[in-house]
Order: structure tokens, then sequence, then C-alpha cells
């Protein structure tokens, strides 16, 4: 069992290091060693997490026994920067139970569309969710090439 809750100050050490290892470990099955060393070449300051959640809604998924399996946040524009989960929890629906919990707080806050610009690992999770490719980035990051994809999803209000 996962809940899903609001971010604490106190998890910033936890998601820094939980981003490094969910993008070490799950993005070699989509992207080179290269391009994994650029996107994460070291774990990040908790501080930028501290800083993502002033203007940020940021929830975290923990088991019961309380240990941070997964993240996700979603700006006020829309924008769904981060959904990350720890590689030892691949396939077990907290990527989906954090996106549904970011689709609830983007409703209550009368998002209309949601964006992202997605790996290929999220592109799946995506799309699963009804989102849309709208297009491919190809771009250079610490001088490695690597792609992700721009997805959005118009969120139909009951």
């Amino acid at each position: 069992m996962v809940i899903v809750r609001p971010f604490r100050e106190s998890d910033a050490g936890a998601l820094a290091a939980l981003f490094h290892a969910s993008v070490r470990d799950a993005g070699h099955r989509d992207y080179t060693s290269a391009q994994v060393e650029a996107w994460s070449p070291g774990s990040p300051d908790p501080a930028v997490y501290l800083a993502r959640a002033r203007d940020r809604v940021v929830l975290v998924a923990e088991t019961e026994g309380g240990e941070v399996v997964g993240y996700g946040d979603l700006g006020m524009d829309g924008h769904i920067d981060h959904l990350y989960r720890h590689p030892d929890h691949v396939g077990t629906g907290i990527g989906s139970a954090i996106y549904r919990a970011l689709e609830a707080q983007a409703m209550s806050a009368n998002i209309g569309t949601l964006r992202v610009e997605a790996s290929e690992a999220a592109r799946r999770l995506f799309l699963g969710h009804g989102f849309r490719v709208d297009g491919r980035n190809d771009f250079v990051l610490r001088g490695v090439p690597i792609h992700n994809y721009r997805m959005s999803k118009v969120l139909a209000f009951r």
C-alpha cells in the first residue's frame, strides 16, 4: 500500500537521492550510458527540492512504513516537471498513483491542460493516462545529444 501525500521539508534529501537512483537505474533501459550520465551526473542538492516546493505542488509517495518511493510535481500552469519512482518499485503502480493525485490537484485548481516533457519511460506512463505526443525534443545536455517528448492532456471537468 502506498500513500500519496504533500511534500514535507524533511523529504528533500530523499527526493534528491530518489531522482538520481531512478535516472541511473531506469534510464539505462532507454538511453545510453553517456545520456544517463548527462541527465544525472550526481544526486542533486536537496535545496533544489525545497525551492521547487515553494512554487509548485509536490506530492510524495511513501509506503505504510514511511519509505519514500516516488514523487511528482505540478506547476499552476499545468506543467508536470518531475514524476519519478524508486527503481525498486518499477511496475507497481506508484507512478500511476502519483499521476492520478497530480491530476486531481490540477482539476481542483481548474487547470484545463496538463503538459510534460517526458522521457521514454515516462512517455509510456503518460500515454496510458490519456496524454498525446505533441512532438519530440532533440537537444544537447552537458554536451550529449538526448531526447524527450512534449506531451499534453486536456482535462475533462465533471
